[in-house]
């Protein structure tokens, strides 16, 4: 089987993160985000997989080699000369998507959930429309483009932008599988899968909606990036073989290198990367410590990201979605509310109102 990933440009809304890496290799539960969805889509038995990237640099195809060859699946880059949106990078991979009659998957890059590929095939196959989209429940559907099924069936009858009314709470997860016949209906120029293709689709009745199990969340930006970590890690708690850290206030995970100090508090929802050095009376809370991180000692931290090598000070206070960027150092007994800290940058005075550190 094959997969297609829209991986798109710079990740501008996870900077600063994606100011050292690209967003795909940025560590999601110490793991690229994108491998994530890769091991999944592996053993559901796909072996080629094309990434529709804007730019390509050599970081992203060095990382994509390695994972290549680690997991035994061919890697495809599809560059696109201009942004070509949702759908058109599916017409500039048709040579591999349509080399064969076998479905096809398609991923948004920034979805995180527990990738039920396999039952996504078996639905597929047994409807026998021409695609599946998977939709996830919300809460407040006013904020979403909803999907709305005709009465009793799977068979997706209309797409409602953002309803006034209630009349669905499913909305489209970003996790796709087409037969290669949808690429009749795609043309290579910038082209938005759900605006243009998947309406018609619905005309026709080719598009059938599977409703998501379990968690979902697009962790495409700081807020929803420590959202999505406390949902995965939720996940990763009820299965068999659990790969959290015992010993600590709720879901945690932290890498085996990483090193700890005495009398800490951590948890719930923290994940702490390799090689991490965190001082005596720390406490965490909602916070990711990226690889070579260094907190010291009574610091407090709530609703964090902490970038790779970066440090936080003795007593230091930092919370409400609070990102530093790669090798930022954060001085002793200062409080940060809410900033965003460019890298290589240095905070030596208090911010209290949420900002961005350049």
């Amino acid at each position: 089987m094959k997969a297609l990933i829209l991986v798109g440009g710079f990740g501008t809304r996870l900077r600063p993160l994606t100011l050292t890496v690209p967003k795909p290799l940025v560590e999601f539960a110490n793991k690229p985000m994108i491998m994530h969805q890769i091991e999944a889509l592996v053993k559901a038995g796909v072996t080629e997989v094309v990434l529709a990237v804007n730019y390509r640099p050599e970081i992203m195809e060095k990382a994509m080699n390695k994972f290549a060859s680690e997991l035994k699946v061919n890697i495809h880059f599809s560059l696109e000369s201009e942004p070509l949106g949702t759908a058109g990078p599916l017409a500039l991979a048709r040579d591999i998507l349509a080399k064969d009659d076998s479905p096809f998957f398609v991923l948004n890059s920034d979805v995180i959930c527990d990738f039920p590929f396999q039952d996504m095939v078996k639905f597929h196959n047994d409807h026998g429309g021409e695609g599946t989209i998977l939709v996830t429940k919300v809460d407040d559907p006013s904020k979403y483009g909803v999907v709305v099924n005709r009465a009793n069936s799977s068979v997706i009858d209309r797409f409602v932008e953002k309803p006034k009314e209630f009349i669905s709470n499913k909305i489209n997860a970003g996790l796709y599988i087409f037969n290669p016949k949808i690429l009749n209906r795609i043309e290579p120029r910038p082209m938005s899968i759900e605006k243009e293709v998947f309406p018609d689709m619905a005309a026709d009745g080719q598009i059938h909606a599977m409703d998501l199990p379990g968690f979902w969340m697009d962790v495409g930006q700081p807020k929803d990036f420590l959202t999505g970590t406390g949902l995965y890690l939720s996940s990763l708690a009820k299965k068999p073989q659990s790969p959290l850290t015992p010993g600590h206030h709720g879901n945690v995970l932290i890498d085996p290198s990483a090193k700890i100090g005495e009398h800490c508090k951590i948890g719930p929802n923290v994940t702490i990367g390799p090689n991490v050095v965190i001082g005596d009376g720390v406490r965490l809370q909602r916070t990711v410590v990226m690889e070579g991180a260094i907190i010291k000692d009574h610091a407090w931290l709530q609703s964090t990201i902490v970038g790779w090598h970066s440090t936080v000070g003795r007593w230091a206070r930092l919370e409400n979605v609070t990102v530093l960027g790669d090798d930022v150092h954060v001085a002793d007994e200062v409080y940060v509310n809410g900033a965003s800290v460019l890298p290589h940058k240095s905070v030596s005075s208090n911010i209290a109102e949420p900002t961005i550190v350049m």
